[in-house]
């Protein structure tokens, strides 16, 4: 049994194959007539005379195809982009600087959310078949620990020093909450129906979940690991972003195409911003004046401006069947895994477009930045 999150996820590749399944076969050539004997040996002493220059790339590494030139505050970033592969059951590892993979780490079955330590030395992913955390070392690119969690465990964020993990747990309908230091489940907190996101406050206070399933969203007071409210959302919540200064939480609902803007203070809708169809990830912007929005259906990523808290600009990643999905953003860039095209796209923030894509693995989910 899958989250409705999972199964969504799904299905940008297999439209992929459905539609490389329609594609026409190329014509079949007329076979050559056989050279006579003589011709032959002619053939074979001027081929093996003859250097050949073959231009090859490596299995695995970064196709970039850039769109436009990145800005100088762009092309200053630095550290290492960590995406997980779905169906390949792997993390890539991207040079932030270069655009190029320089890793390719197996993890569990079926990897989704991912989460980097504020230290930069540990990755975790969210395995959701197997039922368990990797905990990646980000020096040796190697999984050093698997934690095990709830059922169908999807999103993963840290509170703000980095000490806990807070796991949604899609059929469980709990989320597990990790002591990052000792790498053990310290708590099981039942939610919602279907926890398919997850967002903890910049004050490390709360931690805000989407339930899909019932159509709200769970406040974790996490000095009490404790469910203390649930409020309203659109029609199956699927991701959740808080802004910097607390006051609202953005609830991206799938069905509805829209995105909520929750008061924390009030626990009411204090607005609805229309978006486009499939919308699913969401991610608020370091100094908290943008908001980032994947949507699935067009292959775009949208920007509403969290002080009009309207759709202020769009960027076009792909066509539809690109599947634009989760996104991760420092204060000069915004990465997008691109589920049904196996990518994962660079948007420059400054000139808001895309700068490069590069070629990850089978179906990518999440995405998460090292410091």
């Amino acid at each position: 049994m899958r989250s409705p999150g999972q199964t969504r996820a799904r299905a940008g590749t297999a439209d992929r194959y459905r539609r490389n399944a329609l594609r026409p076969a190329p014509p079949v050539r007329p076979a050559l007539p056989p050279l006579p004997v003589p011709a032959m040996v002619a053939a074979l002493l001027l081929m093996s005379c003859t250097p050949v220059l073959v231009s090859c790339t490596p299995a695995g590494s970064a196709r970039q195809d850039p769109v436009a030139a990145p800005s100088a505050s762009a092309r200053r970033s630095a550290g290492r982009v960590y995406v997980t592969n779905q169906l390949d059951n792997t993390v890539s590892v991207i040079d932030a600087g270069t655009h190029k993979v320089v890793a390719t780490v197996p993890a569990g079955t079926g990897p989704e959310g991912i989460a980097v330590t504020p230290d930069g030395r540990h990755a975790y992913v969210a395995n959701s078949e197997s039922a368990k955390v990797s905990v990646l070392d980000t020096r040796t690119n190697k999984i050093v620990k698997a934690v095990a969690v709830g059922r169908s465990p999807g999103a993963v964020a840290l509170s703000p020093d980095g000490g806990s993990l807070y796991v949604t747990n899609g059929v469980s309908n709990s989320v597990s909450v990790l002591d990052t230091r000792t790498d053990r489940v310290t708590a099981t907190v039942p939610v919602g129906v279907s926890p398919v996101g997850v967002a903890v406050s910049h004050d490390g206070r709360s931690a805000y979940v989407a339930n899909s399933g019932s159509d709200s969203v769970s406040v974790i007071d996490t000095r009490t690991n404790r469910a203390v409210r649930t409020l309203p959302a659109g029609s199956s919540p699927v991701g959740v972003a808080v802004t910097p200064d607390g006051g609202s939480v953005y609830v991206a609902n799938e069905v509805t195409a829209r995105v909520s803007v929750l008061s924390t203070g009030t626990g009411e809708i204090a607005a609805t911003v229309p978006v486009g169809e499939g919308v699913f990830g969401v991610t608020s912007a370091p100094d908290g004046k943008k908001v980032y929005v994947a949507v699935l259906g067009p292959g775009d990523v949208s920007v509403i401006d969290t002080g009009s808290r309207r759709v202020t600009g769009t960027v076009h990643v792909g066509p539809p069947g690109t599947d634009p999905f989760q996104l991760a953003v420092t204060s000069a860039t915004v990465y997008v895994t691109d589920q049904g095209a196996g990518t994962l796209s660079v948007i420059d923030r400054t000139t808001m477009k895309v700068t490069a894509t590069v070629t990850v693995g089978n179906s990518p989910y999440g995405v998460a930045v090292s410091p």
